[in-house]
This record gives structure tokens, sequence and C-alpha cells, in this order.
């Protein structure tokens, strides 16, 4: 999908979203050939012509200032996260000549690193959430049930994505796998807008819409979270529950890896079911 298409695709979801009630305005009928808000009154409560809107939002028109995008966004009721999607979307960067298209492996100074980091989870992934290499505690604590060699296998390497939406085992490691699953989503979403020429991606997006309903429809819905850091909820079948603070680092050269790191609160109950899962391993 073209730049033009998928800002309207947004902008049509995001309209479809509201109610004229839940913004201010009377309704005036009942009968709507769709739902949500309509382009009029879209374009009435961001302040502009209903003609510049729909070309706009048709992808007819790609020199909207910067004030007509946050009128826009307004309108719309976007977060801070949809908003910055929105600019992104009506003024794409130039996309790169050349897309990795090969398997990736990590740099020789990262698999030490994540190596040294003995008690700490860690594991380094790929733009399109590939495992490139993780720590046995890091392996324990995502995917015990995987061979732990398997990222060194370049034709079965295990996929955090393809794990969370097609494996049975995701389901029951995280007991808020929802929330789990909008983060993967959008964290793919964004992948995919910054190398729109990457085939694996894009193959990887197909398989899970193909397998996944749960996937696909999140993907029509185009979810914009943080996925930096945040909290998970783990249900362990070795030590049972534990809430994990995540942080995710992005390893400064051109490959576009990730570096991902658990941890538990200081002196807590799941500081101490991290600490059992490492003697177990």
């Amino acid at each position: 999908m073209d730049g033009s298409a998928e800002l309207g695709e947004f902008l049509r979801a995001r309209r479809a979203l509201l109610r004229p009630q839940d913004v201010g305005l009377s309704l005036r009928d009942d009968r709507r050939d769709a739902p949500g808000l309509r382009r009029e009154e879209l374009a009435q409560l961001a302040g502009i012509s209903t003609a510049y809107y729909t070309r706009l939002e048709q992808g007819r028109s790609r020199q909207a200032s910067q004030g007509v995008l946050d009128a826009i966004a307004r309108a719309l009721q976007l977060s801070d996260a949809d908003t910055a999607h929105l600019r992104r979307l009506a003024r794409p960067r130039r996309a790169a000549r050349r897309t990795l298209e090969h398997p990736e492996s990590a740099r020789d100074t990262s698999r030490r690193l994540v190596a040294a980091m003995e008690h700490v989870p860690a594991v380094i992934v790929d733009r399109r959430s590939t495992v490139l290499v993780w720590n046995p505690l890091g392996h324990a604590l995502l995917a015990g049930h995987v061979d732990a060699d398997r990222p060194d296998n370049l034709e079965a390497r295990p996929n955090l994505a393809r794990i969370l939406f097609l494996d049975t085992c995701a389901r029951k490691l995280y007991p808020r796998w929802e929330t789990e699953a909008r983060r993967c989503v959008a964290s793919l979403r964004l992948a995919s807008r910054n190398h729109p020429t990457d085939r694996l991606l894009a193959d990887l997006v197909g398989e899970l819409s193909m397998k996944s309903r749960e996937f696909a429809g999140l993907w029509t819905q185009r979810p914009l979270l943080n996925c930096s850091f945040g909290t998970v909820y783990v249900h362990h079948p070795l030590t049972g529950g534990m809430e994990l603070s995540f942080q995710t680092l992005q390893i400064l050269d051109t490959s576009g890896h990730r570096l991902i790191t658990y941890h538990a609160r200081p002196c807590s109950e799941s500081e101490a079911s991290l600490r059992s899962l490492e003697k177990l391993i």
C-alpha cells in the first residue's frame, strides 16, 4: 500500500470511531450509510473545507500544513502517538534505496553484551521481531518450550510476533494477552511504515493475517502504542505470576536491531520468582 492510500485508510478508520454526539454535534438523523462521522462533519470540526478534507482522505493532496494536520488530529481526538503517525503518513520520508531481505545476525559485541547480562532476561530482535540472540534467562522467560539454540538456525529462528499469535503457549504465558497483542501489532505497523520495501516483513504480516483472525483485526485497527517501555504481566509455568518492567533499546547502527530487557521491582515477589526461574535453568 502506498503512502496516499495508507493515509486515507487511517483517516477513514479514525473517523468511523467517532459519533456526532461524541464531539458535541447534534444528530440530524439516524440514517447513515457508514458508521462514524461524515466527512463534512469532520471538516467542520477541523475548520477546513469539506472539499479539501476529501482530497486529503482520497490521497489527492499531499501538501497539508502542520496546522491543518493538528486541527484534524484534534477533531479526531487522536492521542500523541496517533498524531505523530498522522504526520508521518501525510509527510512521508523518502524510502531507503535498499532494504535487507536476507537473514540478519547480531553483532559479536551485541552477543557478548547479552551473554554478560546473566541475571537479566535479555533478547535481541530485528525489526521483524525475529530473535537473533537471547540469553538463558531471556529464553526461559519468553519461550522456554522452544529449543534454546533456535536463533542460531537461520531457517527456523523464533519470531516473537509469530509465537504471540500462533503459539498456544503464549496465551497461557500472558494473562493480559490482548495488551501484548496490540503492542506487537503497533511495533510491526511502525516497522512497515519505516521499511515499506521490506519483503520479509510484508511476508510475515501476510502470514499472520492469514493464520490469526486476531492479528488481522488488530492490523486493520492500526493500534499505535508505546512499545519502548512498560509493564508486562507473565504467568510462567514454572514460577507463577510476575509483574515485570521491560525496556527496549535501539542499537545505534543501520541494522534496526533492538535489545529488550526485563526486570522486576527490587525485593518484590516478582523478583523472587525471577530468581527462582534463574535457578531452574
